[in-house]
C-alpha cells in the first residue's frame, strides 16, 4: 500500500493495523458544516482530566475533505473522543479537492478523499515541502439510481456514459419509456465526480476526452441526488451505496452490453463484479506521528472496525 516506507516502525504498526481491518461506509444525514467533536476542557478554572492532561496541553487534529466520507469521519471522532480528553477533533467535508488543497496548503492534519491524489496535486504538495502519504481506509460502491417507477432494471458501462454524455436523451433509446432523461452529477471538486467522469463517462481510458453533457444538473451533494431521484421520474444520479435510501432504485450495471448485470454491494464489491467501486482515502503531511497517529492506529483497530461495520462501508480487502 501507498504510504511511509517499510522501514518506519510507526507506519509499520498502521500497515499491520489495516491488514486486520474490517471498513465499511455510512449511511445517515450528510453534514457538510463543521462539527467540533469535543469534551469541553477549555473552560476556565477547570481541573486536570483524569489521566492528567490539563485544558492547556489539548492538541486540536483538523480533518477535512471528501463528502462520501465525512459521516464516517464523524463517527469515528464522537467514538474517539470521550477517551482521549487531550485531542479536539474537527471534521468537515467541502469535497475530496478542498480537503487535498488544504493539507497542501499545510491548513489540516488528516485530509479525507473518494479520488487518489492527482499527480500536480502531490507535486504542488512537495514543491510546499509537504509529503502526502495515504492511507486506504474503506472502500466504496457508486450506485446508479432511478426513479422507482422508471421500468428500467439495467444498464451497461457504455450506456450510462452515453447518458451522461449526451448521445442518449431519451429513456426509449436504452428500453424504456417515451421520456427526456435528466442527468444528475455531484459537483466538479467531488471525488465521486472526477471517478464517474474517469471510470464511467471515459470507460477507463486515459486518451478520453469525454465530458458530461452541458444540461447535467451538477448537485452540492450525495443527499441532494438522492432527493432530486426521489421526486423526479425522469431523473438518473449516481451516489455512494450507503447514500441510496428508501425512494430511489439501483439499477444492475455491466462491464459489457451482454451483461451480467450486478447489484453493488460489500460482496459484489470485493470479488470484482460490480463495476463502479473505488478505495476511499485517508492523506496525512508527512510521516503521522503523536496524537495524529494514535488517532490513525485507532481507526484501523477494533472498536472502530465495529463503527464502519454499523455504518455500511465496503470492507476493504487488501
Amino acid at each position: 500500500m501507498p504510504g511511509p516506507l517499510s522501514g518506519d516502525p510507526q507506519r509499520n504498526i498502521i500497515t499491520a493495523l489495516m491488514h486486520n481491518s474490517v471498513i465499511s461506509r455510512t449511511r445517515g444525514v450528510h453534514k457538510l458544516c463543521l462539527l467540533m467533536v469535543a469534551i469541553l476542557l477549555a473552560a476556565c478554572g477547570q481541573p486536570p482530566s483524569d489521566n492528567g492532561t490539563s485544558p492547556t496541553e489539548v492538541e486540536a487534529i483538523e480533518n477535512k475533505g471528501s463528502d462520501t466520507i465525512v459521516n464516517l469521519a464523524l463517527a469515528w471522532a464522537e467514538a474517539y473522543q470521550p477517551n482521549h480528553p487531550e485531542v479536539l477533533i474537527s471534521v468537515t467535508g467541502g469535497g475530496s479537492g478542498t480537503g487535498l488543497a488544504a493539507l497542501i496548503n499545510g491548513t489540516v492534519d488528516i485530509a479525507n478523499a473518494s479520488r487518489r491524489i492527482k499527480d500536480e496535486e502531490r507535486a504542488l504538495a512537495e514543491e510546499n515541502g509537504v509529503e502526502p502519504v495515504e492511507f486506504v481506509v474503506a472502500r466504496d460502491a457508486i450506485a446508479v439510481v432511478i426513479h422507482p417507477s422508471n421500468p428500467i432494471n439495467e444498464l451497461s458501462i457504455a450506456q450510462i456514459s452515453a447518458i451522461y454524455s449526451g448521445q442518449i436523451n431519451n429513456w426509449k433509446d436504452v428500453g424504456g419509456e417515451d421520456r427526456p432523461i435528466v442527468r444528475l452529477s455531484r459537483e466538479t471538486n467531488s471525488g465521486t465526480h472526477v471517478y464517474f467522469l474517469e471510470e464511467v463517462l471515459r470507460q477507463g481510458d486515459k486518451d478520453d476526452r469525454t465530458l458530461f453533457s452541458m444540461d447535467t444538473l451538477l448537485m452540492p451533494s450525495s443527499e441532494g441526488i438522492g432527493a432530486e431521484v426521489r421526486q423526479n421520474p425522469n431523473a438518473i444520479g449516481y451516489d455512494g451505496l450507503g447514500y441510496v435510501t428508501e425512494g430511489m432504485k439501483v439499477i444492475g450495471v455491466s462491464r459489457n452490453p451482454e451483461g451480467p448485470f450486478v447489484l453493488p454491494s460489500a460482496e459484489s464489491v470485493n470479488n470484482g463484479s460490480y463495476p463502479i467501486a473505488r478505495d476511499l482515502y485517508m492523506y496525512t503531511a508527512g510521516e503521522p506521528t503523536g496524537n495524529v497517529l494514535a488517532y490513525l492506529e485507532w481507526i484501523f483497530g477494533a472498536e472502530a472496525q465495529d463503527i464502519v461495520i454499523e455504518l455500511g462501508f465496503v470492507p476493504y480487502q487488501p
